[in-house]
């Protein structure tokens, strides 16, 4: 069927609304499915003892509590400055087609931390993967921002990608950070917690 057809690189270019609408008729239910299986998968490894009934002592390393999912609602800050966040929140923005935004967020926020002698060879590979007008993951910015970054990122410094990255951060915190709050995963994960918490 014509529009229907996806490889697996571009997935990502059904961020607009409208693209999903067309999509989500075919695609909603199973995909729903898989990013269930996938968040499920990746809790279990994260947080051992959400799933119920598995009670090791490996749940002592990472423990995910109801306060701090909790704090994942007070703002998208809050959301990425915990690793286990970032992680679900990751998948959930794979199961909308966009975690091409996440994935550019967390590559800024790696090249910042860089040194000097090598912002060069990762900036090139940041432009290359979400930058460039054929980047295998590009992000959502207008043609002047990206032309504007190209030209920063041939002669990097430390804030080469800063604007690039703060319109990115904005179109998360306005569009599917609201969507993941109110998403089964985010209220079925805090429901689990707090369950847990009450035994």
């Amino acid at each position: 069927m014509p529009g229907f057809f996806f490889s697996h690189n571009n997935m990502t270019e059904l961020n607009g609304k409208e693209d999903c609408k067309l999509a989500k008729g075919k695609v909603h239910k199973k995909k729903e499915k898989a990013f269930g299986a996938d968040l499920k998968s990746y809790l279990k490894c994260m947080v051992p003892h959400i799933e119920s009934g598995i009670k090791t002592s490996s749940s002592r390393n990472v423990m995910l509590s109801a306060e701090e999912v909790i704090q994942w609602s007070q703002s998208l800050e809050k959301l990425l400055a915990s690793q286990s966040g970032q992680g679900v929140f990751r998948e959930f923005l794979k199961s909308e087609f966009s975690e091409e935004n996440i994935e550019f967020w967390l590559a800024c926020e790696d090249y910042k931390r860089t040194k000097s002698d090598h912002l060069h060879g990762k900036a090139e590979r940041i432009y290359e993967e979400f930058v460039q007008s054929d980047a295998i993951k590009q992000i959502n910015i207008d043609y002047q921002m990206r032309e504007a970054t190209a030209k920063k990122a041939q002669d990097p410094t430390h804030t080469s990608f800063d604007e690039a990255q703060k319109t990115v951060y904005i179109l998360m915190e306005r569009d599917s950070y609201p969507r993941f709050l109110k998403s089964k995963s985010y209220l079925n994960l805090l429901n689990q917690l707090q369950t847990n918490t009450s035994k």
